[in-house]
């Protein structure tokens, strides 16, 4: 016996930007922009593998900006070993979130080869992107938000960008060998004193994964401003509405979700020896159905469930995956989890390994993925949580799970 579902949907903020174009040319402007390209400067503007919000309209607003200055832009992957690691397969996650050269209006210029700027103090060789270097001035574009393997002043953002997004494969494997909390900050250090940046554009997006605030940053600012952004960033992180849980169930990850397939933030889940794991939520068991296709095969972060079933099994490009893996050296998170043949036989036996709670008394929790958390399916055992958090709104009666043929079928 399963536990009944109903729907539930989480009032966040809808304060947005609305018009990315004009906010990206906007703070180009703020900063001076204009007196930083000379005619014919060959300027790289730098994007990651994230699936940012408008992300296709602001490297287009940049690379016109670029050109309307008298430059010459290309456009240079920034995401560290993926892609499975290749230059050709970096070329192909742009293209999964709309960046060619002919939506953009400017070359992309894909390559692992890196150059040696340094070491840190505790000896890590800082490597950036040849091309980037190569350039007469660089422009990098990022999300800022908490990371998903560590807690610091600098997590996910224009710092990780300049040390593990251009460090390419190799500068990747380097900061997760050596370290990221402390080696990402002091590599970036290195990175701006030498390499030809001109600025950052930092992304904070919403709780509904729209852009909220766009903010260029000039290089000598990136230190003391990114701290700042992050914890506004930590505003807004959607979040699971509950504390403990005896199931979560996660329709899809993938890398266009999160680093890590599926967000750690979200799951309370690290998995790294020696590091910490999150004060909430208690989840006992984590269940996830399906890879997303623009997720290309790379199913890394799988390892952060208990259970998976056999067509997310079957979807896995482990050469990808692991080419992405390895350099992180966690392990863990690439590991197989119980794989299940049908959904159905996911979440029956995910309620058989919670412990002496009945399936009718469980406290489940269906998602979407951990990136789209505004409208969720909660069990029973939670109404009187939902009804006492005003943020909440019942928007069903509670019903069967929606299964076809053994097939979760989502509403979300």
């Amino acid at each position: 016996m399963l536990p009944k579902l109903a729907l539930v949907k989480q009032n966040f903020t809808n304060d947005r930007i609305t018009d990315i174009t004009a906010a990206i040319t906007g703070e180009l402007s703020r900063i001076k922009l204009a007196e930083m390209i000379k005619p014919g400067a060959k300027i790289g503007v730098v994007t990651g593998s994230r699936g940012i919000h408008a992300i296709e309209e602001m490297v287009t607003a940049i690379v016109k900006e670029v050109k309307d200055l008298g430059g010459q832009p290309i456009v240079i992957p920034g995401m560290g070993s993926h892609g499975g690691a290749t230059a050709e397969g970096q070329v192909k996650v742009l293209k999964s979130l709309g960046i060619t050269e002919e939506t953009v209006g400017a070359p992309i210029i894909s390559s692992m080869k890196v150059e040696v700027l340094g070491s840190t103090a505790n000896g890590a060789p800082v490597y950036f992107d040849r091309n980037a270097m190569q350039c007469d001035g660089i422009i990098i574009i990022n999300r800022i938000k908490p990371h998903t393997d560590f807690r610091g002043a600098y997590e996910s953002g224009l710092m990780k960008m300049l040390a593990v997004g251009l460090g390419k494969h190799a500068g990747c494997s380097t900061m997760h060998r050596y370290g990221l909390g402390q080696t990402i900050p002091d590599a970036a250090k290195i990175i701006l004193q030498k390499a030809p940046l001109l600025c950052g554009i930092g992304v904070i997006e919403n709780a509904l994964d729209k852009p909220i605030l766009i903010e260029a940053v000039c290089p000598q600012d990136f230190e003391s401003r990114e701290p700042e952004l992050l914890k506004i960033a930590k505003g807004y992180l959607p979040q699971i509405p509950f504390d403990k849980l005896d199931l979560l169930v996660v329709y899809e990850m993938g890398k266009n979700i999160s680093g890590t397939g599926m967000d750690t933030n979200v799951l309370g889940r690290f998995k790294i020896a020696g590091v910490e794991e999150p004060e909430r939520p208690l989840i006992k068991k984590v269940g996830v159905l399906r890879l997303n296709d623009k997720s290309y095969g790379n199913a890394l972060g799988v390892g952060l469930a208990d259970l998976t079933t056999k067509e997310l099994y079957d979807s896995i490009d482990f050469e990808v995956m692991y080419a992405n893996l390895i350099p992180t050296s966690y392990l863990e998170r690439g590991k197989i989890p119980v794989v299940l043949p049908t959904d159905r036989a996911l979440v029956e036996a995910g309620l058989k390994t919670i412990g002496p709670v009945k399936p009718e008394n469980a406290r489940v929790v269906v998602i979407k993925n951990t990136l789209e958390l505004s409208r969720i399916y909660v069990s029973e055992a939670l109404i009187s949580e939902v009804q006492a958090n005003s943020s909440l709104v019942l928007e069903t009666d509670f019903t069967d799970w929606p299964f076809v043929n053994d097939s979760l079928q989502l509403e979300l």
